[in-house]
């Protein structure tokens, strides 16, 4: 298992480097370390994923810091995932902003991003939202002093190309870039012209959140996409499987039936360190 720091060194690599990654979406130990055992080096806790699987709720920042570090512990303690982590609005303001990046550094995580969306929704308000741009850079300050070890990744993030176009969100990333984030996260891009005008602007490793699937990941890695979000099938791959479980056994169907959905025991004992585990018994507990 590497350290924290030797994590955030591998993800500093990665933005550092001259290809385009996606990362494991993971959501507990469990999937964290099942991605790590298929190769993956790379993860990201969102999160909605957070709220969908810690409190079975939407993504409406009704989860607390408390719960969201947390569930990193979690991750972290059974993988060495270099983990990404969308900490939304920094749970506040530029102070809460201090506080999330001291809960989540110890938690574990090799970069975390802050984004510049008004949450939660304003009363009154009807689509998102944005902060000021020197609002913003409070907020990436902020998030820079408050780290302890310097390897741990900052993002500035934005997603203002939905509602500034792509001149809003140059804008409000290059003012993060020139506050001193090691890498920009942009969410909503439209073409690889937009990602070219970002890369410019900025000078700064880019994470792209959601883009054109005609975009290839060849035309990212040239203009200086080095990490690509896919989604979150794994979350929603859990709830169809299920919830066709469930209805199975509910509805009067055989166990036995299940076993092409099922993991082997073979499986299940060796994403749980059973062996591990058995020894440490024979070792401590004789």
């Amino acid at each position: 298992m590497l350290t924290a720091t030797e994590q955030r060194q591998r993800m500093r690599a990665i933005l550092n480097g001259t290809e385009c990654r996606s990362p494991a979406s993971v959501f507990d130990a469990l999937s964290g370390r099942l991605a790590r055992s298929v190769g993956y080096e790379l993860g990201i806790l969102a999160g909605s994923v957070a709220s969908n699987t810690t409190l079975a709720a939407p993504d409406l920042i009704v989860l607390t810091l408390t719960e969201f570090a947390e569930q990193i512990r979690r991750i972290q303690r059974a993988s060495d995932l270099s983990l990404l982590v969308d900490a939304d609005h920094g749970y506040g303001n530029a102070l809460n902003v201090m506080r999330t990046v001291e809960e989540c550094e110890h938690a574990g995580v090799s970069c975390l991003s802050i984004e510049d969306t008004a949450l939660p929704t304003p009363f009154g308000s009807s689509g998102e939202t944005f902060i000021s741009i020197p609002e913003g850079v409070g907020k990436m300050k902020a998030a820079l002093a408050a780290r302890r070890d310097p390897s741990l990744v900052i993002a500035g993030r934005t997603s203002a190309i939905r509602g500034e176009g792509i001149e809003g969100a140059v804008a409000r990333l290059r003012a993060y870039a020139e506050a001193g984030v090691d890498c920009v996260f942009v969410v909503g891009l439209e073409s690889i012209e937009q990602l070219a005008a970002i890369r410019a602007a900025t000078g700064k490793p880019v994470i792209v959140g959601s883009a054109p699937a005609s975009i290839t990941r060849e035309q990212f890695a040239a203009n200086g996409a080095r990490v690509l979000l896919q989604g979150h099938q794994p979350t929603a791959a859990v709830v169809k499987t299920l919830t066709e479980v469930y209805s199975h056994l509910f509805n009067g169907g055989a166990p036995a039936d299940l076993k092409p959905k099922l993991a082997s025991a073979e499986q299940m004992e060796a994403v749980t360190h059973g062996a591990q585990y058995r020894q440490w018994q024979r070792d401590w507990l004789c």
